[in-house]
């Protein structure tokens, strides 16, 4: 693997357009939903008394779990002449042209995956069928770029 933290190598990036949008949408929704119960806990007594430690704690449950969820919005597909870069939830793996065999679009998957030898695959998050055109298109630039780079490695 490669270092990920240099992007001058890369010239093309791909990230979800879909994905990023629900989890923004998802994000205000719990946070909404956590600051209103979390600020109008002790509107009424219920025999249980309620502090400002029990509003903050449900507010920072409802922060956790924004945070959580943020996550989503890091899919990126990323690819150059060192290779591809997939980056999906918490890291990015940089695979050098030589082992990648393709990228395919499983009939009843939610994203696309990246082949390698002896059927073994990953997941690419960031191409998803919700994204329509944008996805087909990530897709026939990986095309562009396999027969680019992935052939000429191949040859020597």
């Amino acid at each position: 693997m490669t270092d990920a933290a240099t992007d001058d190598t890369w010239e093309y990036v791909y990230r979800p357009r879909w994905m990023r949008i629900a989890a923004w949408v998802a994000v205000a929704v719990v946070m909404i939903i956590h600051l209103t119960f979390g600020l109008l806990l002790d509107i009424s007594y219920t025999g249980v008394n309620v502090g400002w430690s029990d509003k903050v704690a449900l507010i920072g449950v409802g922060v956790v779990i924004s945070g959580a969820i943020l996550f989503l919005t890091r899919a990126r597909l990323r690819l150059g002449p060192e290779g591809v870069g997939v980056l999906n939830l918490v890291s990015e793996r940089v695979f050098p042209w030589d082992q990648v065999l393709g990228l395919e679009y499983p009939e009843k998957g939610f994203c696309a995956r990246l082949l390698f030898s002896g059927d073994e695959h990953i997941p690419v998050m960031a191409v998803q069928a919700r994204d329509g055109d944008l996805a087909v298109d990530a897709m026939e630039r990986y095309r562009e770029f396999q027969t680019r780079y992935g052939v000429a490695q191949n040859a020597e």
